[in-house]
Order: C-alpha cells, then structure tokens, then sequence
C-alpha cells in the first residue's frame, strides 16, 4: 500500500493487488496513509497453494479491472 500511495503521490497511476483476505487492512492502511481512495483489486484468497495456472487464472481475471484503474 506505501508504494501505491507513494506512485500516486508522484502523479504516477497505481493499483493496490492483493488477495481477498486483505480487504479490511487494505482500506484501514489506505485511509491511514490518507489515501483512503487509493484503487485496488482483490483476488481470490489463498495464493501460496496455487499451481502457476491458478496464478495465471487470477491474474488473467483481474487484468481488465487492473487496467481500467490504471487508465481511469
């Protein structure tokens, strides 16, 4: 999360990318950062047991929502 603020700060766009699990800190980190708008994009949680096509899977999923924040 400090880099992605740290981006945005910059004027560089940025999205936050984390698994599902991390949706409460997330928004408590950003907000606490004083960023509380910062864009993310959750995946589905658990990610360390994943084979490289379930990876692959996620972020095929998550690429349009990644990229329209990026843009927007």
């Amino acid at each position: 999360m400090h880099d992605i603020v740290d981006l945005e700060r910059r004027g560089v766009p940025g999205v936050f990318v984390a698994s599902a699990e991390f949706v409460e800190a997330a928004v408590a980190q950003s907000a606490a950062l004083g960023f509380p708008d910062v864009a993310r994009v959750f995946t589905p949680h658990p990610i360390q047991d994943r084979t490289d096509d379930e990876m692959r899977s996620y972020a095929d999923a998550a690429y349009d929502a990644i990229v329209a924040l990026i843009i927007h």
